[in-house]
């Protein structure tokens, strides 16, 4: 059976030109073991949590941002299946912009940086094709969806 894990893909914009896209900057973390790969925060599911409650809290003990100070965007679900440490995993993603431009970012130990990134340096960071395929996604939903 597959480990199953849920997360935010974090985006800020700049306030004013809202219509202007290329201000879309994705928030990625640092591993602190393995390969040092960058990713949105994510982590497994809890007994008795929901999918989005997992991603909500996970990105809470990552990143030290709380529920309330994110938007989650409706429309956008994300679901990727590869294999990670020699196991089949499951990992959903959604859409949340934070809510203040400048939000502080406290990390947790599983990671040992971060980075608010546009989309061409967010893919090339992110290393697998899962995850660059993933942001351009949410790229181009956010693009086409009228704020």
């Amino acid at each position: 059976m597959a480990l199953r894990a849920c997360g935010l893909i974090i985006f800020r914009r700049h306030l004013i030109p809202k219509v202007d896209n290329s201000t879309i900057e994705f928030l990625l973390l640092q591993a602190s073991n393995g390969i040092h790969h960058w990713t949105p925060p994510k982590g497994h599911v809890d007994p008795g949590e929901t999918d989005l409650e997992t991603a909500l809290r996970e990105t809470q003990e990552e990143t030290g941002i709380e529920a309330s100070q994110l938007t989650i965007i409706e429309g956008f679900r994300k679901e990727l299946n590869y294999v990670a440490w020699k196991k089949p995993k499951t990992v959903i993603y959604w859409l949340a912009e934070v809510k203040d431009y400048n939000v502080e970012i406290c990390l947790s130990q599983e990671h040992q940086a971060y980075r608010w990134l546009g989309l061409e340096e967010a893919c090339q960071l992110a290393q697998f094709n899962e995850m660059q395929a993933t942001l351009q996604e949410g790229h181009h939903f956010l693009c086409s969806t009228p704020v």
